[in-house]
């Protein structure tokens, strides 16, 4: 199974992320690994869990957590409850999220326990599920330093729980992944800091280092994309976002977000978002 590597940004007023999504019933072939840490709640549907060198059947609801860089890859066979659809809520987070500080506090010492176990994969049952579903359903709904406090209570509920197992063997290695990761890394850090600015591809080879054809097959490889769809991604994403506060207009978004043809941007907007910037706004203000 091949292992693709993703990256998540972290809006500038969070310093993680939670959503809930619904699931697409298929039996997914890749594998997905990112440096952030990960906690996912999937609901309504059974099938097959591929973490680290770790395989085995699962019936929802399923609770895991992912350390950094950790291969994942679930197979959705059918839903549980035809007359719901199986969704998923998802929290991305680094350990350190509220400081490097609350982790060297001797009150830390399951989470760090927690945090060190995750590189395996945790699996959790029982009770801690339906409490930890009761916290992810708040964070949802909420924001700012309640969503913080609801996080920090969660991974309380996680480091304390009694009924969960670790899943990749101790002897399963990702220092390999990591290295491959760390280079993808490099290359989405830079891309971050300079998608405003025209990026050039012998530039960014030249940080791995590699050739541009050599950087070209092995980005594509580990990221199922290639670098000009990335810097689209990244840039339309900026977009959305400075559309979505209201403060800047289409045009003016258009050249704070790397672009300076606004034919163009409509046109890469349109093919992220499945709709255009204008289109964007109106439904954007009808849902909010």
């Amino acid at each position: 199974m091949e292992c693709i590597y993703e990256n998540f940004t972290f809006p500038p007023d969070q310093s993680f992320t939670v959503r809930s999504d619904f699931l697409e019933i298929k039996k997914y072939t890749s594998a997905r690994s990112h440096i952030n840490f990960e906690i996912a709640l999937i609901e309504n549907c059974f099938g097959k869990r591929f973490i680290g060198d770790h395989i085995e059947d699962f019936q929802g609801p399923e609770l895991v957590l992912l350390g950094s860089y950790l291969p994942h890859c679930w197979q959705y066979y059918s839903a549980i409850d035809n007359t719901v659809q199986p969704h998923v809520t998802i929290v991305h987070f680094f350990p350190d999220f509220l400081g490097q500080d609350l982790l060297q506090k001797p009150e830390a010492i399951y989470l760090n326990q927690l945090f060190e176990n995750a590189a395996k994969g945790i699996s959790f049952s029982g009770t801690t599920i339906l409490r930890a579903r009761t916290i992810l359903n708040q964070m949802l709904s909420e924001s700012g330093l309640s969503r913080a406090l609801l996080m920090l209570q969660l991974l309380d509920v996680l480091s304390l729980s009694t009924s969960c197992k670790t899943l990749s063997s101790p002897s399963f290695n990702i220092i390999e992944t990591s290295t491959e990761a760390n280079k993808i890394n490099q290359v989405f850090n830079y891309i971050f800091n300079h998608f405003k600015e025209d990026i050039s591809l012998q530039d960014v080879a030249s940080l791995i280092p590699m050739s541009p054809s050599a950087f070209c097959r092995f980005f594509k490889l580990k990221t199922n994309r290639t670098l000009s769809e990335f810097i689209k991604e990244i840039r339309v994403g900026h977009a959305a976002k400075l559309l979505m506060e209201g403060n800047h207009n289409v045009t003016e978004t258009c050249y704070k977000s790397g672009y300076n043809n606004l034919s163009n941007f409509n046109k890469h907007f349109k093919e992220v978002k499945g709709l255009s910037p204008r289109a964007f706004i109106k439904q954007y203000k009808i849902t909010a």
